[in-house]
């Protein structure tokens, strides 16, 4: 009969290793764990939870670790999760699995919080992530690894979340991600995805203008004639706008939601972002204010109209709802002084 696997790399992951297994066990036959050098009691949690432990000698490059920890599974089916996610829906269809060809390649919602500068509470916004893979599918790259196979993407209504990027997360990962990402950049300085990546790893450590010079080449790369693809696109631009905001060139932000607006007429998000970039402006040109606010108006109420789409990459949650609700809410209450 067809298996099903739960494959991790790990390392000091003692804070949250038992929870991911546990949302898991119930629905994979099971529980690969392959320690990159973890310090704490990382291992020992593991094993308590029933999962097969061994250990890599880190090199840095996630790639080779997770092809290193795939090797260890002999199951037809691999669920992909990282110590810091939880499984949180869809287990059912992860064990259904074992009734279905390995021929295709499973994308999962994994739905990250985050708490930026400012934000008085965690944003949760959704990626569509290759997490579920046939036998024999291995992984390239140094870091944000994919992948490296032709097999067809299909999408399961899988959800876990993930509470990796919250401040105190990314505090204890210290520089890695951007040692690795500098250095695959510098490998591969063609390649879109990773200036992309680079820009994720200065926003959330609020290096805006640097994210702002990543984004930027990462649209260069991609080049005038893309639309809405990569998927990822659609997060880049919603990036694009915060840290060309936060960097206080609303003008430049408001001249790319311009030209970007006819390729998301359905995205709560742009639409929520780009009321934000107005509301920006309007502050920093209080004489037109008057002028500005009913933009701003019409872009939150957009967001209502066109409801929640968690489907695109990089979708926050509540932005299609009671996110732009309250902000109209504060918006119409302030015009309503003038």
């Amino acid at each position: 009969m067809p298996r099903v696997a739960l494959v991790m790399i790990a390392r000091n992951e003692a804070r949250c290793i038992a929870r991911c297994l546990r949302s898991a066990r119930p629905w994979v036959d099971e529980m690969i764990v392959l320690d990159t050098g973890s310090t704490d009691n990382t291992v020992a949690l593991a094993q308590a939870e029933g999962a097969v432990v061994r250990h890599f000698k880190w090199v840095d490059d996630f790639a080779a670790a997770r092809n290193a920890a795939l090797a260890l599974s002999t199951a037809d089916w691999n669920l992909m999760l990282d110590a810091d996610e939880t499984l949180s829906e869809g287990g059912p269809l992860i064990t259904a699995l074992r009734d279905q060809a390995p021929d295709f390649i499973g994308r999962i919602d994994v739905c990250s919080s985050n708490q930026g500068t400012g934000q008085a509470a965690p944003q949760d916004a959704s990626s569509w992530l290759p997490r579920v893979l046939p036998q024999g599918v291995r992984y390239a790259g140094r870091i944000h690894e994919q992948p490296a196979s032709e097999l067809p993407r299909r999408d399961l209504a899988v959800t876990v979340l993930h509470d990796g990027y919250m401040p105190e997360q990314m505090q204890a990962k210290g520089t890695r991600n951007r040692t690795l990402l500098e250095a695959a950049v510098a490998e591969r300085p063609q390649d879109a995805y990773l200036h992309y990546q680079l820009g994720k790893d200065h926003e959330v450590h609020d290096r805006f203008n640097a994210a702002w010079l990543a984004y930027e080449r990462a649209l260069q790369l991609l080049g005038p004639q893309a639309q809405r693809e990569p998927p990822w696109r659609h997060d880049l631009i919603l990036r694009a706008l915060y840290v060309l905001k936060a960097t206080g060139r609303a003008d430049q932000a408001l001249d790319l939601a311009q030209t970007e607006m006819p390729n998301w007429p359905d995205s709560p998000d742009f639409y929520f972002v780009l009321g934000d970039v107005l509301l920006e402006l309007a502050s920093a040109h209080p004489e037109q204010a008057a002028d500005i606010l009913p933009m701003i108006e019409n872009a939150w109420r957009q967001c209502l109209a066109i409801g929640e789409n968690p489907a695109l990459e990089g979708a926050v949650h509540g932005r299609g709802s009671h996110l732009a609700e309250h902000n109209l809410k504060l918006l119409l209450g302030t015009m309503a002084l003038i």
